[in-house]
């Protein structure tokens, strides 16, 4: 039954899930969400997920209605029933319903939907050619580091690229790169891997943490500081990074060319190293040794991976 979801307590058929229209969630986009990965029925990084779903309910001043072994226990009975081997698990947690007022309501009941998706990740095509992305002024609040719901600034800063053909607008904030609408970006200047560093204005990535640790694993220069719009326009290599993008390359930048216009050297490098961790230590086909924070590294040999279609942010 692959419309099966979780609300309040009950499993159903999303058909039959429904909420209070003055549900805090519907009037003011007050929550919170997540997206989590799983490989061959395995949740991935789930403790990592959520304990970013812990600081973004802290930073909304909203107590998380789940210990994480029930949040587990919540979930498995959606992956198990799922058609597919691939998902994506989306999760929400809203301050429920209550009378409309900006002020928090004294006593409410907080509304908890999961539901799980076919997962879709980058095809081949977009692994050997890349994609195109646009730029854009971030003018996004100041709370960038919260998954929260109240999403409207990505949507219309996310719709400049589909409006241009494009994968993804890469945002700039007084002349420094952010994050994308819906993803991480790393640069690649002169062989070192550079990336903005966790802060308010940016979303602290899962996949940005995984990409980090097999760059170090592997050996290539990093640097994890503010990065100027001016090495993003001159850069060799320019990446975006999402549980869904994994890792792809921006060939094309505001209609021209990054480096030579093809994915470059070091994106082959990581690309080839998070397909063997993914299936290695997702998908248990090899036997790993540890890695920093997950407990199993990637064979240095190439894997090849992906999923059927692909781009749920």
């Amino acid at each position: 039954m692959t419309d099966l979801v979780y609300l309040n307590g009950d499993y159903l058929p999303l058909a039959d899930a429904k909420i209070p229209v003055l549900d805090r969630g519907f009037i003011f986009g007050d929550g919170v969400y997540e997206v989590i990965p799983v490989y061959d029925r395995r949740p991935f990084r789930l403790a990592h997920h959520l304990e970013r779903l812990q600081h973004s309910l802290d930073g909304i001043r909203l107590a998380n209605p789940h210990t994480a072994e029930a949040w587990q226990a919540l979930i498995a009975p959606l992956v198990e029933q799922a058609d597919w081997e691939d998902q994506g698990i989306y999760l929400q947690v809203t301050r429920g319903p209550a009378p409309r007022d900006h002020a928090f309501p004294k006593e409410v009941r907080p509304t908890v939907f999961v539901m799980v998706m076919q997962l879709t990740t980058p095809p081949a095509a977009v692994v050997e050619n890349g994609v195109a992305a646009i730029t854009a002024i971030d003018n996004r609040w100041l709370r960038c580091d919260l998954k929260a719901t109240s999403l409207l600034a990505n949507v219309l800063l996310r719709q400049l690229s589909v409006d241009a053909g494009c994968a993804e607008t890469i945002l700039l904030r007084d002349g420094l790169l952010m994050e994308g609408s819906a993803s991480s970006i790393f640069v690649v200047k002169d062989g070192v891997v550079l990336a903005p560093p966790h802060s308010n204005l940016v979303l602290p990535g899962i996949t940005y943490d995984v990409v980090v640790e097999l760059a170090q694993l592997e050996g290539l220069p990093l640097a994890l500081r503010p990065v100027t719009e001016a090495e993003l326009r001159s850069a060799d290599e320019i990446w975006l990074t999402s549980s869904t993008k994994e890792i792809t390359a921006v060939t094309r930048l505001d209609g021209h060319p990054v480096g030579n216009g093809r994915p470059g050297p070091l994106f082959r490098r990581l690309h080839a190293a998070y397909q063997a961790y993914k299936h290695q230590v997702m998908r248990g086909r090899s036997t790993p040794s540890p890695l920093v924070g997950e407990g199993t590294t990637p064979s240095p040999s190439p894997a090849s991976g992906g999923g059927q279609g692909w781009w749920e942010p």
